[in-house]
């Protein structure tokens, strides 16, 4: 999909990039190191989009501005979610919550940055995000609009991607986890397979649903003969 917007008078248009499927906004405004964050928060929250056009990291500073805004809920709004529980549940209350953690990442989103073929951000101090956009994205051939949220987390899953995930249960070996794929940097549920009782004849295992393949790994380093590891992600697979 493609998004659209207006700039020195003129239409613009680029490829739109959301790993979460999201639609490209509809109303989108040029903002720059001027912008204000209780603005740019009050126009996210109306579904307005801001492209980027100033400093990259005056934009993380923006975010986080954002960010902060975002987390504060208002009296008005605790008193609801309080008489909510009281006559819902707790089931409701937690699609309420899902609900609530659904808009404000929609809000968040809302800042974009512009990313040039060869995934190069043409912005003042923008770090190189050339490898860690081709790791998550594969090759870019043409210009494309991002969300920044979205690109600090590529960015900031190229990073555990090379520090890895130490797992004490293969002996303090690392795991390297693909972007969009879960990082086991809590291990409670690889401790439950690593302590499992396994009888000693085991010959096979399945893992279905691998992603990062530490449990088939764990599998394989308690000795079970062989194992299966299934996903349905291209990421996952290269990953496992």
């Amino acid at each position: 999909s493609a998004l659209t917007w207006l700039e020195d008078g003129q239409e613009r248009r680029a490829r739109w990039r959301s790993e979460s499927d999201a639609v490209p906004p509809r109303r989108v405004v040029v903002a720059d190191d001027r912008t204000r964050a209780d603005d740019a928060y009050r126009m996210a929250c109306e579904g307005t989009a801001m492209l980027w056009r100033g400093d990259f990291q005056n934009a993380r500073q923006l975010l986080q501005a954002m960010t902060r805004r975002a987390q504060r809920t208002p009296k008005r709004a605790q008193r609801r979610r309080s008489k909510q529980h009281n006559t819902t549940g707790t089931v409701q209350e937690f699609h309420l919550h899902r609900q609530a953690q659904g808009q404000r990442a929609r809000t968040l989103g809302m800042l974009l940055v512009p990313v040039d073929a060869g995934h190069v951000v043409p912005l003042r101090r923008a770090p190189d995000v050339e490898r860690a956009c081709t790791e998550a994205y594969g090759t870019a051939e043409e210009p494309y609009v991002v969300s920044l949220r979205e690109l600090l987390g590529v960015i900031g899953a190229h990073e555990w991607r090379k520090k890895g995930v130490a797992i004490p249960a293969l002996g303090g070996d690392r795991v390297h986890p693909h972007y969009g794929v879960f990082s086991p940097v809590r291990g409670e549920y690889v401790d439950l397979v690593a302590q499992a009782p396994v009888p000693d004849d085991c010959a096979l295992a399945y893992d279905i649903g691998t992603g990062t393949g530490v449990l088939a790994a764990v599998l394989a380093r308690r000795g079970v003969g062989r194992v299966i590891a299934t996903d349905n992600d291209p990421r996952a697979l290269a990953c496992a």
